[in-house]
């Protein structure tokens, strides 16, 4: 097919937008839909204090080089976290996070000095070099893999917090295949622990990256060449003899848009919706993909009453989910971004920021509770984690409901189907976090796949 003249990206968040963006570079007429009344999806600033902070994703892989690449692309600069370490909350203390792969241990001395792991827990590890290699036909959630190499404490103390992080799942439902695939390839090979601990530790290049100002500036800076119509909802979408139509507005007075091509970046119930006449086949498998809410509470402190945390020594700590707490993270944003430290100290009154994060898969329960009670649930279990009592000057709550896919057993192949489905519909294409991963490069790298489904096959080929 040509180059689409017109083309509708439903759906303005970072894979939304880079779409758009990469369309529009190369001479398309875009338009953007959004049904929200702001760009960026998970990807937002808030003000908190008389400054503005991240209250959605507040970093991004390094390693990976599509979310930099972006950045660079469109003249932001990128900041390294500080080179501290986290903390793991768990057995009455917090303990050095030992160096791992997902919560797989590369260390096992430094595991042991952690005390992470009961002796029992720990001798469970030592035996898995003696364990022979995978045999793996068929898809097993992280959990299951772990498990039967390492043992249950090492799923419940390491795996479990640090994929908390990541999906705001659980470890015993996540595809290995879909999250962790490089888990999956050691164990066919034989150790986990062995295996793992001779990859290269890429301790010359930092792990993540960040933006001065916030992860925020990167839909912003997109958003601001583009034609984006915010707090319009799609409700329809179907073929016509020349392209595509979308039907926008309200029930009683639908407005039509027609267009060569529609680039869906929305999530997967509302991608569902708008596939059911055009990709039925696909509409099934998206309305089967189910989803984490979670909450992220950002707090502002005076410094003078941040001394307990500075104690630390990190730039914060993961709850495994065996220990009970209310909350699965918190993020001293102060230490882990110079950025962040330098907008605090620059306020009318010096402030150091930090945050928490409560909310898993099926646990949506637990967000019913008011602003307040989230709030109040946070700085209980920062007293007692890190002995910080003060009353902080600021507290802001953004709720994320159904922010986070969960990748099921099965989840490729699901993948797979719903792009085949889809690919035999002229002029359409998918992307999002529903599909090839939840971090900002992946998500990217999922909208430039659905480009690339739009253009020509000889720019394709050049690309």
């Amino acid at each position: 097919m040509p180059l689409p003249l017109r083309v509708a990206v439903v759906g303005a968040g970072l894979a939304g937008l880079t779409a758009a963006h990469d369309l529009a570079a190369r001479g398309s007429e875009v338009v953007v839909l959004e049904a929200a009344d702001r760009v960026g999806g998970k990807v937002r600033r808030a003000d908190v204090a008389g400054v503005t902070v991240d209250v959605g994703a507040e970093a991004m892989l390094n390693r990976r080089p599509e979310g930099v690449g972006l950045a660079a692309e469109l003249g932001l600069e990128v900041e390294h976290p500080a080179v501290t370490s986290s903390r793991i909350w768990t057995r009455g203390a917090l303990r050095p996070l030992p160096r791992s792969l997902m919560g797989v241990p590369l260390d096992l001395d430094q595991l042991e000095a952690s005390g992470v792991l009961s002796p029992e827990g720990l001798a469970r590890v030592r035996l898995e070099p003696t364990l022979p290699p995978e045999v793996l036909d068929d898809d097993v959630t992280v959990g299951d893999l772990v498990a039967r190499r390492l043992g249950e404490e090492v799923v419940d103390r390491l795996v479990e917090p640090l994929l908390g992080g990541v999906y705001a799942g659980h470890a015993r439902l996540l595809s290995a295949r879909a999250a962790v695939p490089q888990l999956l390839a050691l164990a066919r090979r034989g150790s986990l622990v062995e295996l793992g601990a001779a990859l290269p530790s890429g301790a010359d290049t930092p792990v993540f990256a960040g933006l001065p100002g916030g992860m925020g500036r990167l839909p912003e800076a997109l958003a601001a060449g583009l034609d984006v119509r915010l707090s319009t909802t799609v409700r329809g979408l179907e073929r016509t003899e020349g392209g595509l139509r979308l039907v926008t507005g309200p029930t009683t007075a639908p407005v039509p848009l027609d267009v060569d091509a529609v680039v869906l970046a929305t999530p997967a119930a509302a991608s569902a919706r708008l596939l059911a006449e055009v990709a039925p086949a696909a509409a099934a498998d998206l309305a089967d993909v189910e989803y984490a809410s979670m909450a992220v509470v950002s707090l502002a402190f005076r410094v003078a009453d941040a001394a307990a945390l500075e104690a630390t020594g990190s730039s914060g700590f993961l709850v495994p989910p065996v220990d009970g707490r209310r909350i699965k993270a918190s993020t001293f944003s102060f230490a882990k971004w110079e950025w962040v430290r330098r907008a605090g100290a620059a306020a009318e009154e010096p402030l150091v920021y930090l945050r928490t994060s409560l909310g898993r898969h099926r646990e949506e329960a637990a967000l019913q509770a008011s602003d307040e009670e989230l709030v109040a649930w946070s700085l209980a279990d920062l007293a007692e984690a890190t002995g910080l009592t003060a009353t902080p000057v600021d507290a802001h709550v953004q709720r994320w409901g159904g922010g986070l896919p969960q990748y099921a057993l099965g989840h490729l192949d699901r993948v797979a189907r719903v792009r085949a489905a889809v690919e035999r519909v002229p002029g359409l294409a998918v992307c999002g976090a529903a599909y090839d991963g939840v971090g900002i490069p992946a998500v990217i790298a999922s909208a430039r796949a659905a480009v690339a489904r739009l253009l020509p096959p000889e720019e394709t080929a050049a690309r």
